[in-house]
């Protein structure tokens, strides 16, 4: 093993990744305000309220076809049926009288059934490729059952049900059934506004001349980008050199409109690591050393002004930590500042395609490709390089294979747990 890899040696005094977010998520104060929005600029919003079905859907029974509907008992039970046609009804178009016995009425993919004399009306339809018309009249086969191709009034939702429920990131169909049931605004959380930026001397800002010992600010932007990704407001601070009156004026100013302060770099034990003794000195830093890989130097507390404690997130400076311990760490915090009620993304069983050893009492994640087999099968990749500034293995992988604290190998064949960064990015 070499001394960088001993550096992460797991100590007594670090806590798992699942103590860390319990406990900080329990410091959170309130979640974002509740604002209401058209429902056309609500896709990617937090849902705040239970949202109810105000009528069934469909509102009225209707037609899953083109084609003629009848009653059912006016059908021979031995032969074919010729009815004449006595009428026409479209989407949209009701008949305008009650539908007869011993009568076909032409009908249209989603147009309303008619009702009958005593309320009861026809029952069955056939579809257009299924039958003859013959001058004015219909010639219907035998064979269908009672309620073919109609659509029953309420067969998708009843009116009162609970369609979606608080804390709900509003997709596409989640909009198209909130339409469907006349809502033309819905009450969603408030966008969270965080605010972001990278803290060390050595760092520099795309679009100038990179000068000797320094490299670009990748970090700020894979933090803005994945932020966004969230629906936040981000503000974008910038660059903090490692001096502490600019950190500490920097934090203080950001934490009067900011719900969520985040950085990177800057909260590990250095001389020059500031950022860990100020939020402590403005707020508090609740713990800091995590049992994980990458990552380990994290920071979770809060800066307190007027009375109002603004969370603080300080991530660590190596750009492949800072996207993965935003995605484990981070993500699931901003969620749930955002008002959502799901914070843990999806993982998946996929069998392991390599071997590999770890710590005990460590978690880890490695980034990794799917493949495929010549049987078709799936299999999961470890991206042969495994450094924390190697942002070429995120951009190769397809996700993350997370090992827990208990795990000491991966064999291959095994199954292991796989993060899509489709599932969180």
């Amino acid at each position: 093993m070499s001394d960088l890899d001993d550096c992460f040696k797991v100590t007594d005094t670090r806590i798992t990744v699942a103590e860390a977010i319990e406990r900080f998520s329990s410091l959170l104060g309130g979640i974002a305000e509740v604002e209401k929005m058209p429902i056309r600029d609500c896709l990617t919003r937090i849902l705040a309220v239970q949202l109810t079905a105000k009528h069934d859907i469909p509102p009225h029974d209707n037609s899953a076809v083109d084609g003629y509907v009848v009653y059912f008992d006016d059908l021979n039970k031995d032969t074919e049926t010729r009815l004449p046609i006595r009428g026409r009804i479209a989407a949209g178009h009701p008949l305008n009288r009650p539908a007869k016995r011993h009568e076909a009425l032409q009908i249209f993919t989603g147009a309303p059934l008619p009702k009958g004399l005593a309320d009861r009306g026809p029952d069955t339809i056939f579809m257009l490729e299924d039958i003859e018309v013959d001058g004015d009249v219909v010639v219907l086969p035998l064979g269908i059952k009672r309620f073919t191709n109609c659509r029953k009034a309420g067969e998708d939702v009843q009116i009162n049900d609970v369609v979606l429920l608080p804390g709900h990131k509003l997709r596409p169909q989640d909009i198209s059934m909130a339409a469907s049931l006349g809502y033309e605004e819905l009450e969603v959380y408030r966008r969270l506004r965080v605010a972001v930026f990278s803290s060390g001397d050595e760092i520099q800002d795309v679009g100038t001349p990179l000068h000797d010992g320094c490299v670009y600010d990748a970090n700020r932007y894979s933090l803005l980008s994945m932020l966004q990704r969230l629906g936040c407001e981000v503000t974008d601070i910038g660059i903090l050199h490692d001096n502490p009156d600019d950190i500490r004026a920097g934090l203080w100013q950001a934490s009067r409109d900011h719900d969520l302060l985040i950085t990177s770099g800057g909260v590990s034990k250095g001389e020059e690591d500031h950022i860990r003794g100020i939020v402590e000195d403005l707020g508090a830093l609740n713990f800091w050393n995590l049992a994980i890989k990458p990552g380990r130097p994290i920071a979770l507390g809060h800066v307190e002004r007027e009375g109002v404690q603004v969370p603080f997130i300080g991530l660590p400076g190596n750009p492949v930590a800072v996207m993965v311990t935003f995605l484990r760490i981070a993500r699931p915090l901003v969620l749930l500042l955002s008002g959502a009620r799901d914070l843990e993304p999806q993982l998946f069983k996929v069998k392991a395609g390599f071997d590999f050893k770890k710590k005990v009492g460590r978690r880890e994640w490695l980034r990794a490709s799917l493949e495929q087999d010549g049987n078709g099968e799936i299999f999961v990749l470890k991206y042969p390089a495994s450094g924390s500034g190697i942002i070429s293995s995120m951009v190769a992988s397809d996700g993350l294979v997370e090992l827990s604290e208990e795990c000491d190998a991966v064999k291959q064949g095994e199954l292991v747990s796989f993060l899509s960064f489709n599932e969180v990015m």
